[in-house]
This record gives structure tokens, sequence and C-alpha cells, in this order.
């Protein structure tokens, strides 16, 4: 069985009280990822592991390109890319004893971390690099499977579920989640919201191979008094205005996959109920005396911790475990910035159609994005990328991103650092927003506090509530 989390990137947390334990295979060691080309959005990202490595050189090349020479009983790496602000030999990033140290090599427009200029800094996990107008992330020690290849290209790490990651973990969970694509098994996806659970559940089942469609089910937003009705079902005079017998969400997805959202917030009742369907392939309609086969592949996904609530009494175990069959879990945005090139790549043609060919990124406005802790994770990056494209001509500036995006650079802290301290104070901060459509008058109510401190809050953990009011009409991919 696949169990989501079981190898953690530095910064990664796990949300349940479970002991982490890498596998057997495992090694650590630090790693490098080229994440985002400003003058070439859409070229993705590219990640290197520095084990067995004494130096990296940054250089201008005409191609992106990595090179290993072995010379004078030195490995050294050189890392090009198509940049020209880039000088010829911009930085060297050295291996001194358990540090590395990047160094600017005397170049035109000089190095940056973090936003702030650098000639010879020690590198932490987390540290964003800007190289003209290339920008690399320090990846510090990764935890990964002895089989993680060496040199990736975003691109040639898509699985067929169309996710694309450079973290090594996450790479592991699809790989495996892949290979139970065809299964009957059931699936669980954990994640925050907004993380792309639903695009994720959508590709297995388009790689299952089964002949009938995809039925998607929100369960939070099915009023309690209807929920075993529309989920299983129900005969006609079996209540008040049930005029015509009607299949139910189970029988619609009879033959394909049934993707239940936010599982977590179905009733115990309906609980009950779906056990039966996993247990026996069968459902019973309201107002039935006998049941109907199914032939229905469950993937459900939530942000909650099912684990806990099923401890607590909240969630049935048994369902629990019948859900369980395979469990991935999407890292949240902050977690996976290695792959935010790879994203913009894949959402700017989306949000921006034939322009995104054309589109470029003012540098700052890259640093930014970068730096953002993403509270709404890639539905934010998705909106955050959709009103600057209509806004900008061919160059996409710092003004033309979100205010909390933009102004992430008052803050040069990395989005790391921001997310390990207080992060309960946060996660609640953005649930409330999330929960009251990001009225702070409303949260300041149900938490007990002024409106200004939520404000403060608000500007220390780098959130706009206008994401929340703005994201209602996005569906969640």
């Amino acid at each position: 069985m696949l169990r989501g989390g079981e190898m953690l990137e530095a910064g990664d947390t796990a949300s349940d009280s479970r002991r982490i334990t890498p596998p057997a295979d495992a090694r650590t060691s630090a790693h490098l990822a080229l994440v985002f080309e400003a003058d070439r959005p859409l070229a993705g990202g590219m990640r290197v592991d520095l084990e067995g490595l004494d130096e990296v050189l940054l250089c201008r090349g005409t191609t992106r390109s990595c090179e290993r020479r072995d010379e004078n009983g030195r490995a050294s790496l050189f890392v090009s890319a198509p940049d020209s602000t880039m000088s010829a030999r911009h930085a060297r990033i050295t291996r001194e004893g358990a540090r590395w140290v990047v160094r600017d090599l005397r170049s035109t427009n000089g190095v940056s971390v973090n936003g702030r200029a650098a000639v010879a800094q020690p590198l932490n996990a987390g540290d964003v690099l800007q190289v003209g107008h290339t920008f690399f992330l320090f990846m510090g020690d990764v935890l990964s499977p002895a089989c993680t290849p060496a040199l990736e290209e975003a691109a040639s790490s898509t699985t067929s579920h169309g996710v694309a990651t450079l973290m090594p973990s996450f790479a592991r969970e699809l790989n495996a989640l892949e290979r139970l694509a065809s299964a009957r098994l059931s699936v669980l996806i954990l994640g925050e919201t907004g993380t792309g659970k639903e695009l994720l559940a959508r590709s297995i089942h388009a790689t299952s191979q089964r002949s009938g469609p995809l039925v998607a089910v929100n369960c939070a937003a099915i009023p309690g008094t209807l929920v075993e009705s529309q989920l299983f079902g129900h005969c006609r005079g079996a209540f008040s205005g049930a005029v015509r017998d009607e299949p139910g969400f189970v029988r619609s997805a009879d033959g394909g996959t049934l993707f239940l959202d936010e599982i977590g917030d179905l009733s115990r009742s309906a609980q009950g109920a779906l056990l039966r369907v996993l247990q026996e392939g069968e459902v019973v309609p309201v107002g039935a005396t006998r049941a109907i086969r199914v032939d229905v592949r469950v993937v459900a996904a939530t942000h909650r911790d099912l684990a806990a609530m099923a401890a607590a009494g909240m969630f049935r175990a048994d369902l629990l475990a019948r859900l369980d069959g395979a469990t991935v879990r999407v890292p949240p945005l902050r977690d996976r910035r290695a792959d935010l090139g790879a994203l913009v790549a894949t959402l700017l043609p989306r949000v921006a159609g034939d322009r995104a060919e054309k589109l470029k990124f003012q540098s700052q406005a890259a640093l930014a994005m970068l730096m953002h802790a993403w509270p709404s994770n890639v539905r934010g990056l998705e909106h955050c990328l959709a009103r600057a494209s209509a806004i900008a001509s061919d160059v996409i500036y710092l003004e033309h991103l979100p205010p909390a995006v933009a102004g992430t650079l008052d803050r040069p802290t990395p989005p790391e650092a921001t997310a390990q301290a207080s992060a309960p104070v946060r996660d609640v901060l953005v649930a409330q927003l999330r929960s009251h459509r990001g009225n702070v008058a409303a949260v300041a109510r149900t938490l007990g506090k002024a409106p200004v401190q939520i404000q403060r809050w608000m500007r220390r953990f780098g959130i706009d509530p206008n994401e929340f009011r703005n994201l209602i009409d996005i569906p969640e991919r």
C-alpha cells in the first residue's frame, strides 16, 4: 500500500501523528533547481543532484544545458541558460565542508539571494538565487530514492497523470499511483484546498481505462437532508418532491469513477451507505426495498486529517480503511517551489491563450512569485497569472501581480520560514478567511479578535483577503 508522505522534503510537514519513515533505498543529498527563466516562462524547470560534486558554475549559454567536468581531482558541473543578462561565467557554488557557498564571479549584473545582493554567502534550504533573469532554488538536503535521476527536467518528469514535479518524494508517490491507475482500488488524495486534487483525480480516471464516466461530487456542497438521495438515488414517492426515479451520483458513475471531493464533510449516515457500496458493490436508493449492483471505482479527496477524525469518532474508521487503498499527499505549493516554473508553463497558456508565447516577466515580478507563500496554493497561482496576463501587454511587471504577491518583496524571508513560524496561526487564519470568503470583520468576530489584529496577521503571512473573494469562480483542478 502506498502511503502519502512517506518521505518529506526539507521543510515538509506531516499533518497526522503517524511516524514518517524513509524507504530503505533512500539517500540524502543537496539539490539545486533551475526554477524559472523570466524571459522564457514556458521553459519549465530543471533539478540537479549535487552528490559527488565539488562545485557548480552558473553560466550564460546558447541553450539550457548541464555538463560535468572532472579536472585536477575536482568534479564541476556547468549549468548554462540562454539568458543575455547573465555573464559568461556568472557565479560559482562551492562545497565547503558541510555547507554550500555561492560566490559572484565579478558578473555584470551581480548575484542576489532572497532578493538581496550577495558577493559570497552560505546557502540555506529554500534560498532563492537570482542570476541575471534566471532563478535557482537551493533545495538543501533532499531525501530521495536511490533511483532518482541526478538531472531531471520538469517536462520529462511529467507522469501520465499530467502532473510534473521535480520533488523526488512527490514523484515517487505519483509513479506508484500510476502503476495502480488501472486497478479498481480506491484512492485517497490528501492536500490543502487549491493544491490540484481534482486534476489528479481526473488524470487517474483518464488513465484507468474504465469505460464509464467520471462523476465529480463536492460532498461539502450537498445539503445534509439531500446527501443520501443525491448520492444513492431515490424512488418516486420516497419523500415529498420525489416525482420520479433518480439514479443518484453513484449509479451515474457505473463502469467509471466516482470522485468524492471533501469526503471529510460527508455525514455519518451517508458514510455507512457509502461503505456498503465499497464492500458489496451495490447501492440501495432512498425508498427502495432491494439493492442495485454497481461497478464504481472511488477516488476521494480531502484537506482534513481523516485519521484524527476517525480517532475522535467523527469519521468511520471502517470507511477510512476502505478508502485508503492507495493514498497520495499533494504538497502545498510553498513546499514545492521547485515546481513553480513547471506550473507556470502549464497554467500560463491556459489563462493567456496564444499570448503566453510572447509574455515575459520582469525579474522583480518573478522573484515575488518565488518568494510568496501561496496560501491558496496552485489555485492562487492560476488566479495570479490570469490577473497579470490580462493587465500586461508583453511584460508582466510587479504592479501587475495581486497586491499580496507583489508585497512579498517587502518581507525578504523564504516561504519556509514564514510557513514554519506560527504555522497554527496561519492555518487557522487561512481556514477562516476561506470560510468567510475573505470577510475580515467576520473572521475577527469568529476568532474573538479585533479586526486590526487580523490585518496584522495577514500582513505578517503575506495573505490578501481578496484571494479568497476572487477564487469563488475558479474551480479546483
